[in-house]
């Protein structure tokens, strides 16, 4: 089926439904940000892969709403189907529920699968129509009607997360998370990294996420998990069985969530949970942020030494990646996509590797303008030993999960337009990293301490500045983040023990990209009451197309330490060759 005979199908299912709009979100029934196949709707429909943006179907348009990430990828793949393109300057303002209000009429009935959609996404967007008389429904999953060939759930085994690597031990999780939960409640878990952190449970469901689909539900005295009978082996079932968790089918869920008793009540994160999910119970419902998340989001010193280790080996196969590339191009063109297969090559030579934390972003000229890149075999440019290559990827080992970006110049012949931004993007990056603030500081103050050199220029980037970071789990992982904004990231309080990416970037259309990155470890500065951060990453950051005179004293400084560093931590790991090229990498300013 080409993509207008999809959307056709579709609409064919609206209108007998008596529905002027649907609404087809990125997410699955977990609100993950990586899905499934089985879950890919909106991919399917519209033929876009970027991993974020919602359509809209009506009976006379297809919309897609993304934000600046994606405007050059969303205008390549919308270009052979009706698919509009709405660009979306802010990526969390909804404006496509506007264009709604001003696209239809009162008593239309818009209609979105409740799963895929939280209980505070539904809530807002019910209240939003319902000022110009809209209805909202939850239509339920319409797609196994209109797509034939749809991919089942995934069936891989899941598999256990050593305790080795955990600093604490299941039994440990389980009794910290039974005792935030009062007597007659139960708790609602969906998110899959909230259940992989819980039970030690990690899976290859879904691409770049260890994660295995999987639902829990908890109260003082039981944990029941929900999940495929065929992806735990006899071990794993028995090594849960042993701690007292109730094994389940995954699709029991609901049934159970309906026979809850109508006087227990039901702890849900209201962000997280399916709206689906949450008018099915029969029980009373509390909302609550997600307890497991900000637990999870405070690595424990046992991981975060882990990770120290983790950054050593993912330095040396960046070392030995960037190498190869600077030796082939003396020969012949590599193109994007050869790269980014070899980035996984020599992460994959390394211990306790598992795969890749995202699919890197590997753009060469104007390639590096699109935020989130991806080359593929067939479209692909072809790196030449000339302009600019910005690399962003990332690891997951059992140990630790890395991401990781450098921005190369690979020719002297600089322009200065080129040099003034990627210089402006390093110092913002090093303001952040050595900031000192106080304790109950969110991330969303320390935005700033990013932009501003960029800003001094007139320039800008539309993007967050940070994320949180999983341990060998999500590459993004709320809740905190530098972000500005009204966003959860922006007004989460950093704390001790906290990984979060620092990446300012700048991007100029059909030109070049920028972008600069290390994951950060927030830890206590030697001043009472204040935090500092600690750079955990260890690779070279490029010197060449540096403005050294715009550079503080404090910036250059903290530049030739953390190479210092870096060379100490990865020089032991390499043979000469590596090692004389790192050298030359490092060298102070």
């Amino acid at each position: 089926m080409t993509i207008n005979e999809r959307i056709q199908a579709l609409r064919k299912v609206l209108t007998d439904q008596n529905i002027k709009a649907l609404i087809i979100p990125s997410s699955d029934p977990h609100q993950s940000e990586y899905i499934a196949d089985h879950w890919k709707c909106r991919e399917w429909i519209s033929a876009f892969t970027g991993s974020a943006g919602t359509v809209i179907v009506t009976d006379t348009h297809a919309g897609l709403w993304t934000d600046s990430r994606y405007f050059i990828q969303a205008v390549d793949e919308l270009a052979q189907s009706e698919f509009e393109l709405h660009k979306v300057y802010n990526q969390f303002s909804p404006t496509h529920l506007q264009w709604l209000k001003e696209n239809l009429n009162e008593g239309d009935i818009v209609g979105v699968d409740g799963l895929n959609i939280s209980v505070t996404g539904f809530e807002k967007l019910s209240a939003s129509l319902a000022e110009k008389g809209i209805k909202t429904v939850d239509t339920g999953d319409l797609f196994n009607a209109v797509w034939p060939d749809r991919p089942n759930l995934p069936d891989d085994l899941a598999f256990l997360h050593p305790e080795k690597y955990q600093g604490a031990s299941l039994a440990d999780r389980l009794e910290t998370v039974r005792n935030s939960i009062p007597e007659n409640h139960s708790l609602f878990i969906s998110a899959l990294d909230d259940i992989a952190w819980l039970l030690h449970l990690r899976g290859r469901d879904v691409e770049c996420n260890p994660v295995a689909i999987a639902y829990v539900i908890m109260d003082r005295s039981a944990t029941y998990l929900y999940i495929g009978p065929q992806k735990l082996d006899d071990s794993l079932r028995k090594y849960y069985i042993d701690h007292n968790v109730t094994i389940k089918e995954y699709a029991s869920i609901k049934q159970d969530l309906q026979n809850l008793h109508p006087d227990r009540t039901l702890l849900i994160d209201p962000g997280i949970a399916s709206y689906h999910f949450y008018n099915a119970t029969s029980a009373k419902t509390k909302f609550e942020p997600s307890v497991i998340r900000k637990l999870k989001a405070i690595k424990n010193d046992h991981e975060v030494e882990h990770v120290r280790n983790c950054m050593i080996k993912d330095g040396v196969a960046l070392t030995k990646a960037f190498v190869w590339l600077e030796d082939t191009l003396a020969s012949r063109n590599v193109s994007e996509y050869e790269f980014a297969m070899k980035l996984a090559e020599f992460r994959s030579q390394e211990a306790d590797y598992f795969g890749e934390s995202f699919n890197a972003i590997v753009g060469y000229g104007s390639n590096g303008a699109v935020i989130h890149y991806r080359p593929m075999p067939e479209t692909a440019k072809m790196i030449e030993a000339k302009g600019t290559l910005l690399c962003d990827s990332g690891g997951q080992y059992f140990d630790g999960t890395t991401d990781i970006t450098r921005t190369i110049p690979l020719e002297t012949s600089i322009t200065e337009e080129f040099k003034t931004a990627y210089t402006c993007v390093l110092q913002g990056m090093i303001d952040l990293e050595t900031a000192i603030y106080p304790k109950g500081t969110n991330g969303g103050q320390l935005d700033a301490f990013a932009r501003k050199y960029l800003w001094a220029e007139g320039l800008n980037y539309f993007h967050g500045t940070g994320h949180g970071v999983g341990y060998f789990l999500n590459v993004h992982e709320p809740p905190q983040g530098f972000t500005a904004g009204a966003s959860p990231r922006a007004n989460t309080i950093l704390e001790e023990g906290m990984i979060t990416s620092n990446e300012p970037g700048y991007y100029k259309d059909g030109a070049f990209g920028i972008r600069i990155e290390n994951l950060i470890l927030t830890k206590k500065h030697s001043v009472d009451g204040f935090y500092c951060h600690e750079s955990l990453t260890l690779f070279p950051i490029d010197t060449r197309a540096i403005i050294r005179p715009k550079l503080t004293s404090k910036q250059r400084n903290w530049l030739n330490n953390y190479h210092e560093k870096v060379y100490e931590k990865l020089g032991v790991h390499l043979d000469d060759k590596h090692k004389n090229w790192l050298k030359v990498r490092c060298q102070a300013i």
